[in-house]
């Protein structure tokens, strides 16, 4: 009995220690809610609990704020301070290890990160995805997918870049045909312009074996508008122009194009989320001619490092040589593998 009520008395301490020491927020409204400081801007506070996930709370109706752990403070003038934070009444007071305890002004506070998301600010991560499908008896076909996506992240930049390729190929009584052979690859560059507001440019390339495309290069630019921006959802309008370079086997074309489009991506929880992406590219300098991009995911998470996906790639246009189908629709799926700052997030 005495064992029992000792094992009772030290687990209730355990939970009672690992319960203060979560970090707190108490709301205007008198709320309090223990977790983890994930990130915060001026605007947003994202805030992690076992309970309800990751939330997005408004700064504004936050009264005050409390960490065990260091946090990274980056203020307007570009001071990066470290330690545990604590806020009330407007100011916000940091226990630095070097500094002692610094006061700052609510609005003097450009970032906050836990230490986790400092290790994945400005660093490169990305995946890396493959598929393979085989079939042998009385027809052998052998289908290989294979993709990667590089991205870094700053308060005020995004770059990435992406390659995608397909290729398939059968053999029936002795005669091999390769069914399939397709490349997509591109660079992009966002700058925030503003909270809302953003300019960005990208080079794509593409080769279609079975469109007689050797090669289309693709280079523009634009402005867009984050219509959603939550540590869930960021839902992108965009606009601009490009040149287009179009390499076929048996001739090569030349335009001047608009651009406008939309791009998705969306948690639906920590472990699954879908990302879509649509552009639109009227040609004028062949009026009435145009193309579309395409592309739909999702992203089922395993582990930290594994997840599984699924890809759909539609790259069609108006007109196409020698008779030709306009869109080939590329379906892919298979295991991801997360690396650098991706990597366990």
């Amino acid at each position: 009995m005495f064992k029992r009520a000792h094992f009772f008395f030290a687990f209730v301490i355990l939970a009672a220690s690992a319960a203060a020491a979560a970090d707190q927020i108490t709301l205007k409204n008198g709320d309090r809610i223990s977790g983890a400081i994930v990130s915060a801007d001026g605007t947003n506070l994202t805030f992690k609990t076992d309970y309800a996930g990751t939330l997005t709370i408004k700064l504004d109706s936050v009264q005050a704020i409390s960490s065990d752990q260091p946090i990274y403070i980056t203020t307007t003038g570009g001071r990066v301070l470290v330690g545990t934070i604590t806020q009330s009444d407007g100011n916000l007071q940091v226990a630095t290890e070097n500094s002692g305890q610094v006061t700052l002004a609510r609005q003097d506070v450009k970032t906050m990160r836990s230490q986790a998301e400092q290790r994945h600010y400005g660093a490169w991560g990305g995946f890396l995805d493959s598929g393979l499908s085989l079939a042998r008896g009385n027809a052998n076909t052998t289908d290989f997918t294979v993709g990667a996506t590089a991205t870094r992240m700053t308060d005020r930049t995004k770059a990435a870049a992406f390659v995608n390729s397909l290729r398939s190929s059968g053999t029936v009584n002795g005669t091999t045909l390769t069914t399939a052979s397709a490349i997509h690859a591109g660079l992009r560059f966002d700058f925030n312009l503003s909270q809302k507001t953003f300019a960005f440019a990208f080079t794509d390339f593409d080769h279609d074996r079975f469109q007689q495309l050797d090669l289309r290069n693709v280079i523009g630019g634009g402005l867009g508008y984050h219509l959603v921006k939550t540590a869930a959802t960021n839902f992108d309008l965009f606009g601009g122009g490009s040149l287009n370079q179009e390499y076929f086997t048996t001739l090569t074309r030349r335009s001047g194009e608009l651009l406008a489009g939309e791009s998705l991506d969306h948690k639906l929880s920590s472990s699954f989320s879908v990302r879509e992406r649509l552009e639109f590219y009227p040609n004028i300098s062949d009026i009435g001619q145009y193309r579309v991009v395409f592309d739909l995911g999702a992203i089922a998470k395993v582990t930290k490092i594994f997840s599984w996906q699924v890809d759909a790639s539609d790259r069609y246009i108006t007109n196409p040589v020698n008779g030709l189908k306009g869109n080939d629709l590329l379906f892919t799926t298979g295991v991801r593998v997360a690396f650098g700052a991706n990597k366990g997030m």
